[in-house]
Order: structure tokens, then sequence, then C-alpha cells
């Protein structure tokens, strides 16, 4: 039946081209081009589209309406249609297919002319040449038109009219795929010679042709798939049929039609297999290797269609190979192509079986994916090893080093590896022992599994938060407020907790509260605000009820049973400031409300560390400002209890020293007192007197007490600053009484800067004093610079430190730089290190320089002169401070030479007391990573734009270098060196001739060790002038490796027509040239040796910020020497 279908289908087609005008068969179109072509197969610019376009077979009533509304469309040619908005593609494919049937040749020559335009060039062939002409010639002429210039790229075009031309080029192929295919597809002559010139120009030497040719063979063969589906239903269709006709009768007339219509399909189906395999073996093959990474992504993506949707012929290891080495390819778009397309055919169960040896053979790449250098690829690759494990082709061992991505930096890796964790460790979906999940899928029991991969994780808070961050999204029993307050209370002991296991639940459930609230607890990459729409928002209150509602009677049991417990009262406590306190008024729970108050004031008064301190205050500032009614009577005299009790016990501890008891008390009531002061102004009375006069006999005690000391002294001037500041009216006593707690402050200070070591301390805690000293030292001066007050009435409280009391600052502020990192990690109290650190340091002496509290003079070159010698975090603060000193000032040339002086002059120091080499040899290195530091500020047109500055300091600096030569004279090879490479050749012509000139009628052969510098200055000055060159250029700043995360290096090429060889292939192979022998699984790369993410983070114990980055230890061995960004070949970091 159906080949009668199809006999009538043609017999209709027939009828209409019998029943069109007999002068219309050759129109006139053809008989112009024919005139118009030369024997050079070109063209004039323009011609007539075939007059056959008029020959209209009947169409639906649809078309008609097309038609009419555009009546041109017919007159088109192909490749106007496919540049224009495609939807006249179908009608077109039609018209041309009749055409064909009536007379091949001229429809051959137009579908070849429109190939040759789609790829740019404009080449036409003689119809009566068609059969004569060979493929190789017809290319050879299309490349030497590429290399004329007369090739249009339509593929890469930023025109608009051209932004569609890619889909409708892969429409335009597929319309006439599926159109031919009862007819033309088989008749071995139309693809055949398409097919021959598409894989002819796929390997040409043009980027354009190259690009084109493979996107068209590319979407033939997914187009034949489509063919060849129906062609296999429709066989199996027929042999159904067949089978059952067997049953009733052993032969007949309809057997035999069955039989041969199975057959004829049959027939088809293996034609077009083979048709795909000559695309396969001379297209994709090639071109997955090409120099272009668009073509190889485009070859694996295609590829990956292949195998999902004909299995049948593309899912064998002789086509999955080539998925697999691309997991090696240097652009991560192909590396991810390929990734995804392996994705695909995991979901498919049925594929599995089949993919045993392709899975066992690349499982362990699959798995390094994870741990990819570019972040999608990463994303990618967990979700690949998800399927890997729900099909249980990967062991667990082979999974631990995806555990520890958990805390990598990207949150796009960490959440995709946390949702790994929680369907294979959590969930355990991937598990097929599990077949009871009823009792597996409680909130008890997925809390017990969360808590056992927290406890590898114990030894650090941070991790901790990581991690939950991480599986949060996924795991609904952390939202199950009662469940885990019942496990905290062993009210349903599912799971007997230990002591350490409570504190890992305590913090699961603090962090889980601020997630549902919408805050975060993890540090974001960025510095962007968060915004959330209408709904988050209301998600959010949501949330926010229930967890009040869920705690309200259970919280204050929480707080008794772990009172005493100093681990878990602080995320405890913390809670409450998450909570809508208007409810316990709604729900009467008053005397709830007012149990938490005294608990957190039992809290406060029973602990002395820091972040339960904080907890305390922050819930008691929360609660007196956002309770209600009598609420929030009660909770505001709760804090003014708490400050009066504060008050009494400081005063308590001060006499009690003062009568020779222990120093602890004081020590403990100072730093709550510091935490209060910290969020709220505290009425302290004659209690800063008190401090003024235990400061003076603690001065050489205990330097944690002095430090608190002066903090609550700094602190309660800087609130009566505020207060007098934000009053409408200020009485002169106040102001006087400010003035004389700033002097003594100042006077107290500056004690310690005239005698900084007088009681010969260099442990921690002595320098844990002088960076107290030097921060409130700081921001003192800061908030009594003059500019604050000049032509105010409260003029007389701006303060400016004379000269050489900002160097006795600063030699204090350098006394701290040279503490190592090794001095600080043995710090016993880690509570404050971010605050008396070398970073804290250097940012309290920058504020004063940028806010020009102190003069740039005084400060900026101290300050300038360490920029590379102490790591990332110091030289990006000095980095930043620059920036706003260019703002203000774009010539800092004295600046600059001052800074370089100083280095130079610590390098002179390090040679005169006899140094080792590797001191002195480390001082010169630190003279030279300078200069490169500040001669990359002025690169490009900041060379013309600055060059007078540059110029001072290359004549300054000789100048310099001069005063006591020969001894100064390497300053030149050092610092000055580097700021003239960035001269134009005549300013280093003058530079030369100003240093020959300083050297006349000296002999500089009496010393010729201490004149090498200037002989090597000069060498490399006139070797450089000659070649009429600069300088080379150094590298922009001593670059420090970037942690985490290794930046995406970006690999913009220009458009180009030609590569340097004829196709790319044999650059551009994955790995080595020979995959058929499986030895290039792997590319070679440059690999960034950076130790496992985990290792770095369990062995630091200086993360101060919540931030979780890789260890950079190795690049700050040597800052001198610029470290590479990796290369884009770099695939993974594994």
């Amino acid at each position: 039946m159906e080949e009668a279908e199809t006999s009538t289908r043609r017999s209709k087609r027939t009828r209409a081209q019998t029943q069109a005008p007999a002068g219309n068969r050759a129109g006139p179109g053809t008989e112009n081009r024919e005139k118009a072509v030369d024997e050079a197969g070109r063209s004039p610019e323009g011609e007539e589209s075939p007059d056959d376009f008029q020959e209209l077979r009947p169409q639906p009533k649809r078309n008609r309406t097309a038609e009419a509304a555009d009546p041109k469309a017919d007159h088109r040619s192909f490749i106007e249609v496919i540049k224009g908005n495609g939807r006249h593609i179908p009608q077109v494919v039609k018209l041309w297919v009749e055409r064909y049937e009536k007379n091949p040749k001229p429809a051959m020559v137009e579908i070849l002319t429109m190939l040759f335009e789609a790829c740019g060039a404009r080449y036409y062939l003689k119809e009566e040449f068609l059969d004569e002409t060979d493929v190789d010639d017809v290319v050879v002429a299309l490349v030497s038109l590429a290399k004329q210039g007369e090739v249009e790229d339509y593929q890469n075009s930023k025109r608009k009219e051209f932004k569609n031309f890619q889909d409708n080029l892969l429409t335009f192929w597929n319309n006439l795929v599926v159109e031919c295919q009862n007819g033309p597809l088989f008749d071995q002559v139309l693809f055949d010679k398409c097919m021959d010139y598409i894989i002819a120009l796929s390997c040409t030497p043009p980027r354009v042709y190259r690009q084109v040719a493979s996107l068209m063979g590319l979407q033939l063969v997914t187009s034949f798939i489509t063919v060849a589906k129906a062609l296999g239903a429709q066989r199996e269709t027929t042999q159904r049929q067949s089978n059952a006709e067997k049953k009733k009768r052993s032969e007949g007339p309809r057997l035999e039609s069955l039989n041969k219509r199975l057959s004829a399909t049959h027939e088809q189906i293996t034609m077009i297999e083979e048709m795909m395999r000559k695309i396969f073996t001379g297209l994709f093959v090639h071109r997955y290797r090409d120099i272009d990474p668009n073509i190889r992504m485009s070859c694996i993506e295609s590829l990956g269609v292949w195998i999902l949707s004909y299995p049948s012929l593309f899912l064998q290891d002789l086509y999955l190979k080539y998925l697999g080495w691309t997991l090696n390819d240097k652009n991560a778009g192909v590396r991810k192509a390929s990734v995804i397309a392996l994705q695909n055919l995991y979901e498919v169960d049925d594929n599995v079986p089949t993919l045993g040896l392709f899975t066992e053979r690349f499982s362990n790449r699959m798995i390094e994916l994870a741990d990819d250098i570019d972040v999608s690829v990463a994303v990618c690759g967990i979700g690949l090893v998800k399927q890997l494990l729900r099909h249980q082709l990967l062991p667990d061992d082979d999974l631990g080093p995806l555990y520890d991505l958990l805390i990598d930096e990207p949150p796009e890796i960490r959440h995709a590896i946390g949702a790994l964790v929680y369907d294979h460790l959590i969930a355990q979906k991937f598990n097929s022992q599990s077949g009871s999940k009823g009792s597996d899928d409680t909130s008890e029991v997925h809390l017990g599994r969360m808590i056992q991969i927290l406890r590898e994780f114990s030894t650090d808070p941070i991790l901790i938060i990581y991690v939950i961050d991480d599986v949060w999204e996924y795991m609904k029993a952390m939202k199950d407020w009662k469940c885990i307050i019942s496990m905290l209370l062993d009210e349903n002991p599912v799971i007997e907790l230990t002591d350490e296991d409570g504190t890992n639940l305590v913090r699961l459930l603090s962090a889980s509260v601020k997630k549902a609230v919408g805050e975060r607890i993890v540090p974001a990459t960025d510095s962007r605000k968060q915004h959330h729409n209408k709904a988050q928002k209301e998600s959010f209150e949501n949330n926010r009820r229930d967890i009040t509602v869920a705690m309200m009677k259970s919280y204050p049991q929480l707080l008794r049973k772990f009172m005493a417990d100093k681990a878990k009262i602080p995320s405890l406590i913390e809670i409450i400031v998450h909570m809508k306190l208007e409810l316990y008024s709604l729900k009467r729970q008053e005397q709830s409300f007012k149990s938490i108050l005294k608990l957190v004031k039992e809290a406060f008064f029973k602990h002395g560390e820091k972040d339960a301190l904080r907890s305390c205050v922050k819930a008691m500032n929360y609660c007196s400002t956002e309770s209600q009614g009598e609420l929030q009577d009660f909770a505001r005299n709760q804090l003014k209890e708490l400050e009066d009790e504060l008050i009494a016990k400081v005063k308590s501890a001060i006499k009690e020293v003062e009568d020779g008891d222990d120093e602890y008390s004081l020590l403990v009531n100072l730093k709550r007192l510091y935490e209060l002061q910290l969020s709220r102004a505290v009425t302290v009375g004659s209690l800063y007197d008190d401090f003024v006069r235990i400061l003076t006999s603690l001065r050489s005690s205990n330097g944690e007490v002095v430090s608190l000391l002066l903090l609550n002294m700094y602190l309660h001037v800087a609130w009566s600053l505020h207060s007098i500041v934000s009053s409408e009216t200020v009485s002169r006593g106040s102001v006087t009484s400010l003035l004389h707690m700033r002097n003594v402050l100042f006077e107290q200070l500056e004690y310690f800067l005239n005698t900084p070591s007088a009681d010969g301390e260099v442990g921690k805690l002595g320098n844990q004093l002088a960076c107290r000293v030097c921060t409130i030292l700081a921001e003192s001066w800061f908030l009594f610079r003059m500019t604050n007050f000049s032509s105010t009435n409260l003029e007389n409280l701006g303060y400016s430190p004379d000269s050489s009391l900002c160097q006795k600052f600063w030699k204090l502020c350098e006394q701290q730089l040279d503490i190592t990192d090794e001095t600080e990690d043995e710090d016993v109290d880690k509570e404050y290190v971010e605050e008396t650190n070398r970073d804290a340091v250097v940012i309290a002496a920058a504020k004063l320089v940028a806010s020009d509290t102190v003069s740039k003079d005084d400060l900026g070159s101290d300050i300038i002169s360490h920029y590379v010698m102490h790591g990332t975090g110091i030289a990006e603060i000095i980095k930043h401070l620059i920036t706003v000193l260019r703002k203000k000032d774009d010539d800092l040339s004295t600046t600059f030479l001052e800074a370089l002086k100083k280095a130079f002059q610590r390098h002179m120091l390090e040679l005169s007391r006899g140094s080792d080499e590797s001191a002195t040899g480390k001082s010169s290195q630190e003279c030279r990573d300078l200069a490169v530091r500040l001669s990359s500020m002025f690169v490009g047109a900041a060379r013309n734009k600055h060059r007078q500055e540059i110029l001072k300091i290359v004549k300054d600096g000789i100048e310099y270098a001069f005063l006591d030569a020969p001894k100064h004279l390497s300053f030149l090879e050092y610092s000055v060196l580097h700021f003239v490479s960035k001269l134009p050749a005549p300013d280093i012509m003058d530079v030369i001739k100003d240093v020959q000139n300083r050297t006349e009628g000296v002999n500089t052969e009496e010393n010729p060790s201490g004149w090498r510098p200037y002989h090597i200055f000069l060498e490399i000055l006139h070797e450089k002038y000659a070649k009429n060159e600069g300088l080379p250029e150094e590298k922009e700043g001593v670059s420090v490796r970037r942690r985490g995360r290794p930046r995406k290096q970006r690999n913009v090429q220009g458009k180009r027509l030609f590569d340097g060889h004829s196709s790319g292939e044999e650059e551009d192979s994955i790995g080595s040239s020979d995959h058929e022998d499986g030895q290039d699984e792997k590319q070679d790369e440059d690999e960034d040796d950076e130790a496992p993410l985990i290792h770095a983070i369990r062995s630091s114990s200086k993360l101060r910020s919540l931030r979780v980055s890789r260890d950079d230890s190795k690049s700050q061995s040597r800052l001198g020497d610029s470290s590479r960004v990796p290369d884009d070949s770099t695939a993974s970091r594994a």
C-alpha cells in the first residue's frame, strides 16, 4: 500500500510538471546564467533567478496565502532566502525539488552555486560541463578566490542582516534532505555531488570554508538520521505485516509486495548509512581536530546528537572514542560539549551496557574534569560523575578527591558537589541495596548521615559552614527545625550524639536558620549586594515565622542545656536575631521571651570568648530594638542592667589588680566592655580615669590587658566625639572634656612610640600590643583630622601629627611588617588575629595617607617602598593606595623615586652588615621587583601622557646614583633601568649622553667591580638604541599566583580566512597524532602544581576572613618572578 501511495505522489508531481507551459521548462534564467559564466567560472555581480520558480505545483491553502503575502519570494536566489528570515525556505526547497526532477543539471548547478555562496565565494559552474568538472579543480579555484580576498564571511559577520544565517543554512539542508527522501536522496547523484564538494571544502586552508562546510556536512548527517529513523520505523512495520501475512499464507501477491517493500527499505537504510559514514570519515575525523575550537565544538556536539538519536550505527567504540579523546581538548567549550554529550548518553539506561568498555577507559579523566580549570566544564563534569554513580560505574574510593571540592572557591563547583554528596551519601539514591526507602528517608536518618560528613571537618568550623552551604539547597531535613531541636534535646535518641556531633548539629541549625531567612553564610566571591524578589522575600518571612514557632518553647531549654558550652552557645544565641519577636506577644509567650533575655545576660557574664560575647551583645541589641511594647521595655531594662553590672565588675577588677591580685578578671571584663562598646555607647563615668591610672602601672606587664585598656579608651573617645558631632547644641564643657580625654589617649599611645621595645618583649604578645598601638593611633588621628573640623565651630578639635611623630609611627609599623608568618602562627590568642596582623597595620597607615590625615611626603614613599616585600595581601593594599593617590595627584614621580631610594637603602644596609648571600640577594631582588611594579604603571598611552614624570624619575635617579659613585651605581641597574625602558628612543639617547658626561675624567678601571653596574646600564641602552627600539616590555608587575581557580585565559583571535597551515590539523590534534593506538588520551599540558585545596586549608591556621582558597605559598617564594596566567591548554588542575 505504501508503495502505491508513493507512486501516487510521484504521479501527481509528474502531472503538475506536465501541465506547466512548455515554454517555461527551460527558463531564461538558465540561459542568462550560461551566457554570463566566463571560462574562469565567474559571474557578473548581478544575476537573475531561474524562471522555473514560476512552475508551481498544487500547494496547500496555507502556502498560497504565504505566496500572496510575498509574491517576490519565488524570484529570490537560494542565498538571498538563507540570508533572510528563513520563512520561505520550505517553499523554495519544494519548488527546487520539482525542477530537479524535471531537469537535474540546471537545478544541480543552482544548489552548488548556493553551496559556494554560503561559503562566501561567488563562483558558478557551467551546466554543460557539470559532469566533466573535477571537484578538486573547483576547490583550487575557490581557494584562489580566498587568497585574493574575494570572499565574504557570512558565518562570523556581526552585521544584523546575517544574524540568522547559520540557523537558516542548517534549516535549508534539513528541509532539502526531508523533501528529497522519496526520490532524489537515493539517486546517488545529487547528494553524492554535494557531499564531495562539502568534504573537499572542509579540508581547505580558508577558515570560513572549513567552518561553513563543516556545518553543512554535520547537518546532513543529522538530517540523514531523521530519514533513517523514519525508514527504520517503516521497516519494522513492514516486517510485522510480513510476519503476520506468513502466518496466514506462505505465499501470495501481498506477501511478495511486502517482501519487496522490506527489501527496498532495507536497501535505502543501507545507502543512507553509507552516506553518513562517508561524511564521518571524510569530514568529521579531520575537523574534530581543527585549529578552530568552534569547528571542533560543532563536531563533538553533532557526534553526541548522532550517537543519542541513532545508536544502532553510532553507539560503538569506533565513534565513542572521539568523545573520550576530546575530554582533553585545550578549549573549554570543546571539553564541555564532550561532557554534555556523554551526560546525555548515560542518561539513557539502555546505553549503559554498551558504554562499559568506554567507561572503563575514560572514567579517570571524567573524574578529573570535576576539577577542571573552567568552572562551567567542572560543573558539567560533576554532573557526569553523578550519572556514573547512578549506574554504579564508579567505586567510592575514586570519589575522595571530589569531596575536597566542597570547599573550593567557585560557588558553582561547591553546590554541584553538594548535590552529588546529597544524592550519593545522604539520600543514597544510587545505592541499590537501600530497597526499603521508607525508613531511610526520615529527617533523622539524613541528619545523622550529614553529621557523619561534618565529623571530617570538625577541626575547622569554617569548613563546616562551607559544607552546610553546599548541601543546604538539596537537603530538606536541614529545614526540619523540630527534628533538629529534638535531636539536640535527646527527645528521640534515634542517633546517639557525641559532644562533637552536638556542636556540629548546633552549627548546622544556626547556619540553616540564616540560609532560610536569606542571609549568606559563606562570603560571596564578588561584592555585589543580594537582591531578592517579592516571592523570595515572602518565603523568607514565612521561614522566619516557622522558625520562631518551632523554637518558641524549646529555645530556652536549649540555652539552659548548653549554657556552659563555649563551642555551642555563640551559634545558639545568635538564632534569636532571625526570629519574629512579635509572635511572642501574639502567641502569649512573654515569659519565654523574658527567660531568653535573662539566659542571654547570664551567658554574657559566664563566657569571656569573643564569639560568645558578640552573639550576646547582638542578641540584646536586637531584642531591645525589634521587640514591641512591654517586651521592648523589658529588653531595654535588661540591657541597662547588663551595662551597670559590667561597669561595676570592671571597677572591682581594677581595684583587685591594684591590690595585687590576678589580672584575669580585669582582662575578661575589659573584653566584655570592648565588645559592648563596639555596638553602642556606654556611660563609663569616672572609669576613664581609672583606665589611665591602671594603664600607667601595667605598661610593662600584660600586653593583652594594655591593648584592651587602650581600645576601650579609644572607643569611649570616639563615642563622645560622635555625640558632640551629632548634637544640635554643643556645650563648652563637653568639648573641653573630650579634648582632655583625647590628649590623654594620645599621650598613652605616644609612650609606646617612644619606647616600643623598652621591656625587651619579642614574642607575639608584644607584637600584638604594637599592632594595637599602630591601629588605634592611626584611627585616632583619622578621627580628629584637620579636614573634618576646619572652618567649623569645632575647629579646635582638629589634630595633625608632625613629621617626627609620623616617622616614629612608621618605624613601629615597619617592625610589625618584618614579623614572619611563622611567628604569627605561634599566637596563643587568635580571637583578634584579624585586627592585629600586618595587613591591619598597613591598612591603618595607608588610610592616613589616602585621607590626607598625613601628607604623602611623610608616609607615602615609606609605605610604597614595601610594595613587593610581604605577599599578595599587602601588595593589594598598597596598589589601592597608589590608585587613590593618582586620582588626587597625577604626578607621583617624587613619591615613586623616594620609595625606590628607600628600598635601595635597605639593600645597602644589608650589604654593610655583611649579611649572607641569601639576604643580600633577596634585598636586591626586592629593589628590582619594586621598580618593575612601579614602572609597569606607565604602559601604552600612559607612556606619552606621563613622559615628563618618567623622565624626572630617570634623571633624579641618575643624580642619586652618582652622588656616591661607585657605591650607589647599582641603583641604575636595579631601579632606573626599568623606567628608561618606557621612554622613546630620542630620550634614551639623551640619558646615555647624560650618564657618559658624568664620567668624564673619571678612571673607571680603578674599581672595575664598583663600576660594573654603570657599564651594564650603558651597554643595554646602547644595544637597544642601536636597534631603534626601547627595552623589552617588563611584565606588568610582579604578579603573584592567584588563589583558587585560575582565570580563564581569553583566546581572542582576529578573523582570518587563512591559517598558518593547510587546515590546522597537525598542530591541533588531541594529544599526539596517532589516536587509533589510544596513546593520546591526554594532551601535553602546562599543569598547575598547586597542592590539593583541602590540604592547603587544613594546614592553614590563618583563616581570617572566612575565605577558603588555595595555598599560594609557592608563588611568594620569589616575588620577582612574574607568574604566568595558566595557559588555555590546561584542561584541569588535577
